[in-house]
């Protein structure tokens, strides 16, 4: 009789011995004669020989016929590691490594539409065609191409036909307002904007033309637009009052003459720049490599999420999320990448299992919110939907409470393993996740990726075991940033992760790790706000609220809840002569929405008196997080220390009243 009523799954014997991770083990100690009992002695040899272990990873893969190197890891140090030196690759050329046309490329599907497949010829012709277009535009490595799109195929082959190029790839998701992508693009300097016309969601469509010209407008250093034209009419008059930009429309380019030509790059050449807004400045433009992005994706999908060729790999997700990139690396597995675009909750709550059914998909990754929505509803989606060829879940983007890893288990098709994963824009990949060799428990990530020198620590820097501290990771990782846009003396890469622990990454998470290297992550322990995996700084939300004549001061703060929902309160003080009544709450939300995300529209906006400071003037985002977790004033500042020290207890005693069945407020 099993009395380990917290275990969900259990590896069996194709994942034992089939399993890539298992492969890789077996081809570990035939060709370097290194053998391990299981998952924790191969994790302790990964983390600790990065350059026995990287370089087993470029082997297996292949990349011993691609490129030599003169090293693995010419410089350990953090920041600046110096990964692989000689080494000369290309991303987009990976991804076509493993093509094959017995199985699509893409499906690709929108909102209310029909799957529709690209095969791996039409994906490397369309590249081609694109990545001529660009050259003809005068893109030449290094340059920035940058995209405003929902997650369409355009947007795939966009990605790959820059990078075939040597390119820098960045993109924008069409639902966040025109500030927030100015905020972006702006440091980017884009000479080619990929700019779709429009986007359903929820059932409506949305015209983003006028945003296209006003972000054409406001980019000075473009040149060129490619329109993703497929909504609306194309524009009659010019794109936009700015002269010198030039409209080429995506359905009117011409076919490349020969071949699809890859620039082989550097290791350390610069790919694509991800967005992650920090709790201070402008929108932190992480500029990650094509060297690194292979390898990291390799081991992370394949050692990791055990992805196969013969795959088909599902995540909803938005081209804002760190993830959509994340999909796109499915590719250099020769797995069927399924693109989504649309509202995982249309047309109601069992949106995704439909989509998962009509794409057959094996592999399909999800967000916390949208699991623990669907268990609030009660859903059943094995009884409902065809899903006999899903093979496991991956959820990401917040912690998940362990009923709804049970929900999960329960409510899907038998055997279906629920893999838990936390990583972050910042590495493009996974810190801790899943393996096939080890047992699936409720609540608990099952163990640190490979490669991936994971701990926890406390304030003074020592390591902690069955208790939470910062997460840490103690040796650089080849997908680690190679530098911010905009920081050419690195000051803030360093104040973004090297500040606290000197030379030693620390990611903004609380953990805990335990003795069987399991690990829970309860939440961020910096004041960036977090949303269905979309971070968006705090500094971004009182860059449009505090704009408002009718607000004084204001204060963001988003909370992980036990339950695993999030919730996000605004708190404001009014201007003199103001009140915040439905109306100003209204325009405030507004606000938000238009010009920043409507994924970042507080739950509530709450009048307060004051909102509490350090004596240097910084607000009280992390300390009043904490109340509002359930920590008492006094553990969270000293007496002395801050302006305004009434108002933690006000916010304790709002987190009280929520508390409450009635939900009051103070």
């Amino acid at each position: 009789m099993n009395t380990d009523t917290d275990l969900l799954w259990s590896p069996g014997p194709r994942e034992l011995e089939n399993s890539q991770v298992a492969r890789f083990m077996a081809w570990v100690s035939e060709a370097r004669g290194l053998r391990f009992a299981d998952y924790a002695e191969l994790w302790r040899w990964s983390s600790a020989d990065l350059a026995g272990f990287w370089s087993a990873v470029w082997e297996f893969y292949g990349l011993d016929a691609v490129s030599g190197y003169e090293e693995v890891l010419a410089d350990a140090s953090m920041p600046g590691a110096d990964w692989f030196p000689g080494a000369r690759l290309n991303f987009a050329e990976r991804c076509f490594a493993r093509a094959t046309d017995a199985r699509p490329a893409l499906v690709s599907l929108t909102e209310g539409g029909s799957p529709e497949e690209t095969s791996w010829h039409e994906l490397r012709t369309q590249v081609a065609d694109v990545a001529a277009a660009l050259r003809g535009m005068g893109v030449e490595p290094g340059d920035c191409v940058a995209g405003y799109l929902p997650n369409l195929r355009q947007t795939v082959v966009a990605l790959l036909a820059t990078a075939a190029v040597g390119a820098v790839w960045t993109v924008c998701s069409p639902d966040f307002g025109t500030p927030a992508v100015l905020a972006r693009l702006r440091q980017a300097r884009p000479t080619v904007l990929v700019a779709a016309d429009g986007y359903r969601y929820g059932g409506k469509t949305y015209d983003r033309r006028p945003e296209v010209a006003e972000l054409v407008d406001g980019l000075p250093t473009l040149r060129h637009v490619l329109a993703v034209d497929g909504l609306f009419p194309a524009p009659a008059g010019p794109l936009s009052a700015r002269p010198g930009v030039r409209r080429h429309p995506w359905s009117e380019l011409p076919s490349a003459e020969g071949e699809l030509e890859f620039a082989v790059v550097p290791f350390d050449h610069p790919l694509w720049i991800l967005w992650s807004s920090g709790t201070t400045g402008i929108p932190k433009g992480i500029v990650q490599g094509h060297g690194g992005i292979v390898v990291e994706l390799l081991k992370a999908l394949g050692l990791g999420i055990d992805l196969r060729a013969d795959d088909r790999y599902l995540f909803i997700t938005s081209t804002s999320w760190m993830v959509w990139n994340f999909l796109v690396g499915g590719l250099l597995h020769g797995s069927t990448v399924i693109l989504y675009d649309g509202s995982p909750t249309y047309p109601g709550i069992d949106g995704v299992w439909e989509i998962a059914e009509r794409t057959g998909a094996t592999v399909l990754g999800l967000g916390a919110a949208y699991l623990t929505a669907a268990e609030k509803a009660d859903s059943r989606p094995a009884e409902a939907f065809g899903l006999g060829r899903l093979r496991t879940v991956l959820q990401t983007g917040s912690t998940l409470p362990p009923g709804t890893w049970r929900w999960v288990h329960d409510r899907l098709t038998p055997g279906v393993r629920l893999q838990s994963i936390c990583g972050g824009t910042d590495v493009c990949s996974v810190l801790a996740g899943s393996t096939a060799l080890l047992p699936v428990r409720a609540g608990r990530i099952q163990a640190p990726a490979l490669g991936v020198a994971l701990a926890s620590w406390d304030p003074e820097g020592r390591p902690l075991t069955g208790e939470q501290g910062e997460l840490v990771v103690t040796a650089p990782m080849p997908s680690m940033p190679l530098r911010f846009v905009g920081d050419p003396d690195g000051s803030r890469y360093r104040a973004g992760y090297f500040d606290t622990y000197p030379g030693i990454w620390r990611h903004g998470d609380w953990v805990t790790i335990g003795t069987d290297l399991s690990v829970v992550v309860a939440g961020r322990s910096d004041s960036t706000l977090n949303r269905s995996g979309v971070r968006m700084g705090s500094a971004d939300i009182y860059a449009v609220v505090d704009q408002l004549p009718e607000i004084a001061d204001s204060l963001v703060i988003g909370v992980e809840e036990p339950d695993g929902s999030y919730f996000m309160p605004l708190f404001v003080v009014p201007a003199e002569g103001s009140a915040l009544d439905d109306a100003l709450r209204r325009q405030v939300a507004a606000a938000i929405r238009n010009r920043l995300s409507p994924r970042h529209v507080p739950d509530v906006i709450v009048q307060v008196t004051a909102v509490p400071r350090t004596l240097t003037g910084k607000k009280l985002e992390v300390p009043v997080k904490r109340v509002l977790q359930g920590a008492r004033p006094g553990e969270v500042s000293s007496e002395g220390s801050i302006t305004h020290p009434e108002m933690l207890a006000w916010f304790s005693e709002f987190a009280a009243a929520r508390a409450t069945p009635t939900g009051r407020q103070p």
